[in-house]
This record gives C-alpha cells, structure tokens and sequence, in this order.
C-alpha cells in the first residue's frame, strides 16, 4: 500500500514516521520543504516538493494540517490531492475541523472517484509521537475497514462513529469532556492550594479514583507549578470549541460551560499565552475565584 501524508506538524511529523516504521511506502508533502527534507532523511521515505507528485500514485492520502481552510488548499484548490488522485484511492482527514467540512470535502471526493472519512485524532503530540492515538472516524464501514492497517500504525483506538461528519462530532464531545476536567482540576487545585495539602500526594490519590482523567493524571501537578508548555496550544482549542460551539447552535442546544471555557481562553490568547497548553485554564479560573 502507498501511503502519501500531507502536514509535517507536530502530530503529523511522527505519525507519517510510524506508518514507515509499520513497512508502508510513505511520501510526504510539507508547505516547509525543508521539514519534509528532514523528516524523509530521518525515517527513510520520500517527500515532494507539490501536493500533485505526492499524491498521484498513492492508494490512501493522509491530511493533517490546522484549520477548516488549510484542509480546502490541500485537498480541492486547483492544486490541492482531490485533483490528481488516481480512482479508487482514500483521502483521510486527520485534521479537528467542522463536520460541515467533512460533508464537503466527501462530496469533493465522491465528484472525482476517491472515497473519503474524516478521522481527527486525540491524544495529542505525546500519543502522536507513542503511536497510541484515538482515532474517530466518519464514513462508510468498508473504507474503516481497508485503513485499519494504517490507523493501527499510529494508533491505540480507532472507531466507526457513522456517516461521514460523524468523526468530526465525535471530536467535538472530546473536546468539550476536556473543557470540563480542566475547569474541575483548576477549581479544586486552587482550594487544595489554600487548604494546604500536598499537590503531589493529592493528585497521586485522585488519580485512581473516580476523579481520574487524563488530564488528572498529566497535567493538575504541572498546573500547580505553573508549567504550561505542552504542545497543544489554546489557540487551537478556541478553533476547537468554536465548532463546538457552531455545531450545538445548529442542533438548538446551549452549552454554557463551553462558552464560558472559549471567552476565559480567548481572555489568556489576548494576553499573550495563546500558544500555551490548554491546562493554563487555571490561570483564569483563579483570578475569577479571588475573593
């Protein structure tokens, strides 16, 4: 199987090495060539300098690159995949975005013979580069089952949510499950502050109890010592929880503590911390909690 991966960032980067490392003829595309270069140097497959000599003899394509138009300049502009895959093949948006784009882009898809499912991932850079990612997937069940070889390169879990969008809704009740641990670890790490105990201790008996999460477990011993650089940045999960936000308003439900995450981030953004990780929450939450 041929196997092309366009979007060398920090979840792509390694996720296009495990697909090598899995025995796959991988060939990458990278707007930056010189990071493709370097990639292709360091695990040992092939990169293009144009998206159209990437793709034209691949048998699956995979995205992974930042917003909804980032996905439209790979995929359907004059000189994005959809316009020189061969019949037949897979496009595979590993890329958080709208489902409306998932709907779009598989449309874009069908028009020209390539079948397409949308599968954002989470786990972040860590499972990116561990090669233990969730994997959320929108489409038909035969083209999930033709890419488990390749999702089981990079990936812990990988699961048919339904039609095609279907993937990308999945991200989105991840995305707002995370809003939710964070804003309950902030709040009682600020009254665990005041009261006096041992943040170590405490986290390492939460842990395995019915208050533990992930995020319990990598991120609140780190959030008391004010360490907020971990790879995903909160200008991606205001993208991230703005779809949220869009999606809720179309099925004509309110989510008020998404809300309330998405300003407190857009706040922390505007003061600069825009490329810290999610967990710097807490820095919001505590100057709304003084008394």
């Amino acid at each position: 199987m041929k196997v092309s991966f366009i979007g060398l960032g920090v979840m792509g980067y390694p996720m296009a090495g495990h697909l090598v490392k899995a025995g796959f003829d991988v060939t990458v595309f990278n707007r930056t060539e010189a990071k493709a270069k370097a990639w292709a140097e360091q695990h040992g497959g092939a990169y293009r300098s144009t998206v159209a000599e990437c793709v034209k003899d691949a048998d699956v394509v995979l995205l992974c690159v930042g917003n909804d138009d980032d996905v439209r300049s790979m995929t359907t502009s004059e000189t994005g995949a959809l316009a020189f895959m061969k019949s037949g093949s897979v496009l595979v948006d590993h890329t958080t975005t709208s489902a409306l784009l998932a709907e779009e882009l598989s449309e874009a898809a069908q028009a020209v013979g390539v079948r397409f499912m949308d599968a954002p991932v989470s786990g972040g850079q860590a499972g990116a580069e561990n090669g233990v990612l969730t994997i959320m997937c929108g489409g038909e069940p035969k083209v999930f089952d033709y890419l488990q070889p390749v999702f089981n390169a990079y990936g812990r879990s990988s699961v048919l949510m339904g039609k095609v969008g279907q993937g990308q809704r999945a991200k989105m009740v991840n995305q707002i499950c995370i809003a939710g641990a964070l804003t309950g670890i902030s709040e009682g790490l600020i009254l665990a502050e005041k009261a006096g105990l041992d943040i170590e201790t405490l986290v390492a008996c939460l842990k395995n109890g019915a208050a533990g999460s992930w995020q319990m477990e990598n991120r609140a011993v780190t959030m008391s010592q004010n360490k907020f650089d971990f790879g995903f940045a909160i200008d991606w999960m205001i993208k991230d929880l703005g779809f949220c936000l869009d999606e809720a308003k179309r099925q004509g439900v309110a989510l008020p503590m998404t809300q309330k995450t998405i300003e407190s981030y857009q706040s922390l953004s505007e003061q600069g911390e825009g490329r810290m990780d999610t967990s710097i929450l807490i820095k919001a939450i505590k100057k709304k909690a003084e008394l």
